[in-house]
């Protein structure tokens, strides 16, 4: 394996010329040079007076230094063992790697330094990491807003589906707290964006328009981050109009513009529809009091039923305004779905709403209800029909029988 270039070196030579070369201690790092390349197999020169093997896994290391290496290079590896059944010592690449980083680590701790690091699993409670054997954990309260899995309820599942589309990639973090005698290491991006993030808000003003992502929906709003911030903006700020599903108007990833309604502190409150015209501006013309309108009953309240009178306006039918009669439950008058014509009795334009009434002149003009109801009362006048000739048949009947 080896040339021998002068054939009369005798040992005490050889060891006068390796210098104070002495048996490495298990678990420090040596450096060699590389005198023999082969897949997951390297051999290493360790100063002309031992022979060093690094194979199978301890070849791979984060850094991938392997597929760097030729003849002749020199490389640093950790001792695993002293001697082999073939005399060499035992070396490992990917621990060298492993002390090399923990010292990376450490430093970057000490000194509030920003790493890169790519995700490897995910649990429900974050994400996963292992480099080189280190393992680093990045708790979901840590991520950033644009990564964070809102979803409602705080369903286990759902967290769980949203983290695991985040392997693979990768994440600038802080270490904001480690332990190399228990190998365990905390990890926050959203640390590592805090100062931008500072930086980002101190430049917002109330009623700026952004243009952000729609980073998680919820029952009671829409997430939206932008330049490293998270902002939300609350059901009543999503339209113009009644919104009871937040999900019906954007989904996570979104592209949306927003605006600036309210800072407090690091919170930002949102909203979508004061981007767009208020079409309660028109309303007094489009709806005067008096007039009659037309709509489609699309939801009941406690204290009446909503008429839909275009895309964002509803108008509400007071349980008074249903009828003469008295109405406790507007279900037992009318329908989802039913068409009506009824009259505006009060317009609030400041507070968004418009009085209507049925029993002022209003009807209900649903033709598909008034079959149903022709339909159900024919039968019930046959029925009625019939039950006044039976009588009639028996009496009949009787005086048969007394002329007899």
């Amino acid at each position: 394996m080896f040339k021998i270039i002068d054939e009369n070196l005798t040992m005490e030579d050889l060891l006068a010329e390796s210098g104070d070369f002495t048996s490495p201690e298990l678990g420090t790092i040596i450096s060699g040079k590389v005198v023999s390349l082969r897949k997951n197999h390297i051999v290493v020169d360790l100063n002309g007076v031992a022979v060093g093997i690094i194979s199978g896994t301890e070849t791979n290391d984060s850094a991938g230094t392997m597929k760097d290496l030729t003849v002749g290079d020199e490389v640093q590896a950790v001792v695993v063992e002293n001697e082999n059944e073939h005399g060499m010592v035992v070396l490992s690449l990917r621990k060298a790697s492993q002390v090399n980083a923990w010292d990376r680590f450490e430093k970057a701790y000490k000194d509030g330094e920003i790493m890169d690091v790519k995700v490897t699993e995910a649990n429900k409670g974050g994400l996963l990491l292992d480099v080189d054997g280190i393992k680093g954990f990045i708790p979901v309260s840590q991520l950033a807003p644009v990564h964070y899995p809102r979803v409602d309820g705080a369903d286990a599942g759902q967290i769980l589906m949203r983290l695991k589309k985040l392997i693979g990639q990768t994440f600038s973090v802080k270490v904001i707290n480690i332990d190399r005698a228990t190998g365990k290491m905390i990890l926050s991006e959203k640390a590592a964006i805090q100062s931008d993030s500072s930086e980002s808000l101190k430049k917002l003003n109330v009623g700026d328009m952004v243009s952000g992502k729609v980073s998680g929906v919820v029952k009671f709003g829409i997430f939206v981050t932008f330049n490293g911030l998270e902002g939300l903006v609350h059901i009543s700020e999503i339209a113009w109009g009644h919104v009871s599903n937040p999900h019906q108007y954007a989904k996570v990833g979104d592209p949306v513009d927003v605006q600036i309604i309210g800072i407090e502190k690091d919170k930002l409150s949102l909203s979508i529809k004061r981007l767009i015209e208020d079409p309660w501006e028109e309303i007094a013309k489009k709806y005067p009091i008096g007039g009659k309108v037309k709509g489609t009953v699309n939801r009941f309240s406690q204290f009446g039923a909503f008429v839909q009178l275009q895309d964002d306006i509803n108008g509400l039918i007071h349980l008074s305004e249903i009828s003469d009669q008295k109405v406790e439950d507007p279900k037992n008058f009318l329908s989802i779905g039913d068409e009506v014509e009824a009259v505006v009795i009060n317009i609030d334009r400041d507070e968004h709403r418009i009085g209507l009434s049925l029993k002022k002149g209003g009807k209900k003009t649903s033709k598909k209800e008034e079959v149903v109801e022709e339909v159900a009362e024919e039968p019930a006048e046959e029925i009625k029909e019939e039950k006044e000739e039976k009588p009639k048949k028996k009496v009949a009947k009787k005086k048969d029988k007394e002329e007899k």
